[in-house]
């Protein structure tokens, strides 16, 4: 079979480690949506209803660093994919964020200090859709990472797009479409929960008929967007703040109600007890407004601390 190829490299300012940051957006290493080969990170992508498989590697441009994008399609690629693609990877990716506020910020504390030596470069990732983003708040409520993690993957295979490649396939995460002939029991049948599945369910369906206009969060301000959020069924506080941070990427959003950030910071600030909402939120101002930014060295620090990374 003819496959289609484009290449092409985008600059980011140093420092930037492709590495760290795929880490922080797949986070368990069985995530089969967004893969990651040691240099390679791929994944499938849906343009014009038309599978195209991602390849980003990392590239030295001294005094910058870069990545260099291959997109693979069976069909014909559209000339303005790569600009597409591009913006998609900034915002995936966070390439345009500007580290150096942040760094200087934690060059005087304590905390942060060994933190940022260790994962120094990593940016901050965002699912690509605010859609997908929900989803796997959804999906990861309740149940540990790693479960959320097996439901996402049995979503993605059962209902997402395929790309064949030789001999092996992979998915893209469903889009609404993909769910709008699935039922609610299908997707309990991949391990969701009632309440879960029917929310995935309401949501593809607002959002197919456009009773929900998820684009227009972009533009609220945090309270605001955290407000629509929670008027969707199955999105409480924790999801809300998850997609302001992981969807929308406000770096001034920490999860308070994160059991694994709720984990981590009791380490770091050796505290005898796992903080409460409140006290995460006291805790977490002093580095005011890059929370979210720490929130991904934490989970890049238990990765660490588990072997993985």
């Amino acid at each position: 079979m003819t496959y289609e190829t484009v290449t092409f490299s985008l600059p980011v300012r140093s420092p930037f480690s492709l590495n760290l940051t795929v880490w922080a957006l797949r986070r368990r290493k069985t995530n089969i949506v967004d893969r990651w080969d040691g240099t390679r990170y791929s994944r499938i992508i849906v343009f014009n209803s038309s599978p195209v498989n991602i390849t980003v590697r990392q590239e030295d441009m001294s005094p910058e660093t870069g990545i260099r994008i291959t997109l693979e399609s069976k069909s014909v690629l559209p000339h303005q994919i790569q600009n597409d693609v591009g913006l998609l990877l900034q915002k995936m990716l966070g390439l345009t964020i500007d580290l150096q506020p942040f760094y200087g910020i934690a060059g005087t504390n304590d905390i942060l200090k060994p933190l940022v030596a260790r994962f120094s470069g990593v940016r901050p990732p965002r699912f690509p859709s605010i859609f997908e983003a929900l989803i796997n708040s959804i999906a990861c409520q309740q149940v540990s990472l790693d479960a959320g993690i097996v439901m996402l993957n049995r979503l993605s295979e059962s209902f997402g797009m395929n790309y064949v490649d030789n001999d092996s396939a992979s998915q893209a995460f469903p889009r609404p479409e993909d769910l709008r002939e699935v039922s609610e029991e299908e997707i309990r049948k991949l391990g969701f929960s009632y309440q879960k599945a029917k929310a995935i369910k309401n949501l593809a369906e607002a959002v197919i008929d456009k009773k929900i206009e998820l684009g227009n969060l972009e533009y609220m301000k945090n309270n605001e967007a955290a407000a629509c959020l929670s008027a969707i069924r199955g999105i409480g506080r924790w999801s809300a703040e998850y997609v302001l941070l992981r969807g929308l990427g406000r770096l001034d959003s920490f999860p308070g109600d994160d059991i694994g950030a709720q984990n981590n910071l009791k380490r770091i600030f050796h505290l005898d007890t796992k903080p409460g909402y409140e006290e995460i939120k006291t805790l977490t101002t002093q580095w005011h407004p890059y929370e979210g930014l720490v929130y991904f060295h934490l989970l890049l620090e238990k990765l660490h601390l588990k072997g993985v990374i």
